[in-house]
């Protein structure tokens, strides 16, 4: 019987890992470049491409879940649950085929509902922050607020065509913030190795 604290046994713990971590700060700040200059940049310069990618990649996960789904139905013990579970998956996987074959469609839905969703938190942050007690930065609360419902706004005004490059923005600015951090965590890892 091997114990956790036995010699021969590797040493699990943070420290261990950090030190794993800052021997390879370069390979972290080579993928981190990756993100920001090849995938963020490509995809700010191409943003319907970008989109398309977002709304593929979504469909794929839509099918996945509706075929996890269908599996799981088979392993419950009643007809009822069991019918729930198949119907309920074969709704996902068929829409996972048509946010596949139909991108455009897809995407025009997908804007629509990231911009009420924007607008409605939004919202939601405004009621927040006016609520918050005296001391609390309920400004910044506010300020968050009108921001994502500005946003939102603007998404919902130039909806349908909006819908053509929106998803596509939010992919790009996400691969650039992920490069950034990325890079700044190897950089981090090296002054402090």
């Amino acid at each position: 019987m091997t114990h956790a604290n036995d010699a021969s046994s590797p040493a699990h713990n943070l420290g261990s890992g950090l030190a794993t971590l800052r021997a390879r700060w370069g390979w972290i700040v080579a993928f981190g470049v990756l993100l920001l200059s090849v995938c963020g940049i490509v995809a700010l310069g191409s943003l319907y491409t970008a989109t398309a990618a977002s709304v593929f990649v979504v469909g794929i996960m839509m099918m996945v879940a509706g075929f996890g789904e269908i599996i799981e139905g088979f392993a419950m013990k009643t007809w009822g649950k069991f019918f729930l579970w198949i119907l309920l998956g074969a709704l996902y996987v068929v829409a996972g085929l048509v946010t596949i074959n139909n991108p455009l469609l897809a995407s025009a839905v997908l804007t629509l509902i990231l911009g009420a969703g924007l607008v409605a938190s939004g919202i939601v942050r405004i009621v927040l922050a006016f609520q918050m007690k005296e001391g609390t930065p309920w400004i910044w609360v506010a300020v968050s607020g009108v921001i994502t419902t500005l946003l939102g706004a603007m998404i919902l005004a130039k909806w349908p065509v909006s819908s053509l490059f929106t998803l596509g923005i939010f992919l790009g600015m996400d691969l650039l913030f992920a490069g950034a951090s990325w890079i700044g965590v190897g950089l981090a890892l090296r002054k402090k190795g």
